[in-house]
């Protein structure tokens, strides 16, 4: 490797703003703060909802029951 190139690499500390919680990891920079971690993101905590999605599914389940009752 040539000398004087690479950045310096460290090990830092990981700050979550929303939650607090914090965990070191290396990087180049020298300290990293994210908006959410694995303790708050709602995909991890269990906590997501679906709900969204369930309006699509009636949505469509709607649709495909009027194009049926059209067909008799």
């Amino acid at each position: 490797m040539r000398e004087g190139i690479h950045p310096k690499y460290q090990k830092v500390t990981v700050t979550c703003v929303s939650c607090g919680n914090t965990f070191e990891t290396g990087s180049t920079k020298a300290e990293i703060r994210v908006d959410t971690c694995s303790k708050c993101h709602p995909f991890y905590t269990g906590e997501q909802k679906f709900v969204q999605a369930a309006g699509r599914i009636d949505k469509f389940n709607k649709r495909a029951s009027l194009a049926q009752n059209k067909q008799k």
